[in-house]
């Protein structure tokens, strides 16, 4: 039986992936500067329209005239991003005051509004320091962990509880899955704010080479300057390959990581979520060579980032199942007439317990 809070914290996820989807479709428009200024849009709390409203932002901002297309895709974001973070307060708030009742999750409503109140200075960050890739990349995880944090806590809230035991590899194999798409996604993340994903229009090769000219240094030089302005990005054509070459990298450990955990449910007998697996690795390997071949159209774009999150809420789902902690009680003796005596035995079985993922 699901637990109170159960469908507010399932709403929550639904909007967390519908705010990451806005994040990346922002992202891809180049409407990150769509608002020079933050919270606001030229000091407003929506596009300026009118005719003063207009004089306004050109008086104060003659460096960033407005796009109303961009300015909207932006504030769009930022109002399903606000609606979000006051869904998570409740949702910390609730949790505060059942704190007490017993199976009630609290430190990760808690964690979560934490990690909102952080996503917010990220997003403002994103603003005032010109889309310096650093804080681009940090923001576009930090929504990541938002949805995967509020699936997490949905499925602790659902009341359904994995059904079988399963060995210790298994959770190592999902331990490294988790770990490795989580990488991945950051490196995804370090590909779009450095404007790395078309540094290769071919595919397999990169430039009809297997190992073009590639700058390693530049392409993850971490603590380069702010500024002015990274819209479109500042590196150059070989950093960018790096960049893009070490995210098809990535992408083909995971592949062969997630082909690894996908067998492993398979010999335990949890053969639906060996399928979920291959199915969200299927469909994100389709959708990233597709955005090479096809010079990244902006709905393959946007459906990639899709792809990410379900790969991401995959892993914590494979995750929550196998490592769901195990109770053991013992079976009532039961007295029963025999026409010859002999000894009860307390056999044991075991069934599942609650999760220790507690944050």
């Amino acid at each position: 039986m699901a637990k109170p809070g159960f469908r507010l914290a399932l709403f929550a996820t639904l909007l967390a992936l519908i705010v990451v989807l806005l994040g990346a479709y922002t992202r891809l428009t180049h409407a990150g500067l769509g608002c020079p200024d933050w919270p606001g849009c030229y000091g407003f709390i929506s596009v300026p329209k009118s005719e003063a409203q207009l004089a306004h932002a050109e008086l104060h901002y003659p460096d960033s005239p407005v796009e109303a297309h961009k300015g909207w895709n932006e504030m769009i974001h930022r109002y399903f991003a606000g609606t979000l973070g006051l869904l998570i307060s409740i949702l910390a708030g609730r949790a505060w005051v059942n704190r007490r009742h017993p199976g009630q999750p609290l430190k990760l409503p808690l964690f979560l509004l934490a990690v909102v109140f952080a996503q917010a200075a990220f997003g403002m960050w994103t603003v005032t320091l010109k889309l310096w890739p650093q804080v681009v990349t940090g923001h576009l995880l930090g929504g990541f962990a938002t949805l995967s944090l509020l699936f997490l806590l949905t499925l602790r809230l659902s009341g359904v509880l994995p059904a079988l035991t399963v060995p210790k590899r298994l959770q190592y194999w999902a331990t490294a899955g988790l770990l490795l798409v989580i990488g991945q996604i950051a490196l995804g993340g370090w590909v779009s704010s450095n404007y790395a994903a078309v540094a290769c229009i071919d595919f397999p090769t990169c430039h009809g080479q297997w190992l073009p000219p590639a700058d390693f240094a530049n392409g993850f030089h971490l603590t380069q300057h702010i500024g002015p302005n990274y819209l479109g990005g500042q590196l150059d054509s070989d950093a960018r390959t790096a960049i893009h070459l070490t995210h098809r990298i990535g992408a083909l450990l995971v592949t062969v990581v997630l082909l690894g955990l996908a067998w492993q449910l398979k010999v335990v007998g949890m053969t639906r979520l060996a399928g979920l697996v291959l199915i969200a690795l299927g469909a994100q390997i389709t959708l990233g060579i597709s955005n090479v071949l096809f010079h990244l159209p902006l709905p393959v774009a946007v459906a990639h980032n899709a792809g990410g999150a379900a790969l991401l809420l995959t892993m914590v789902l494979v995750n929550y199942h196998a490592r769901t902690s195990l109770v053991r009680v013992r079976q009532p003796m039961i007295a029963r007439w025999r026409l010859s005596p002999r000894k009860h035995s307390a056999a044991p079985i075991t069934i599942k317990g609650e999760t220790p993922w507690r944050f």
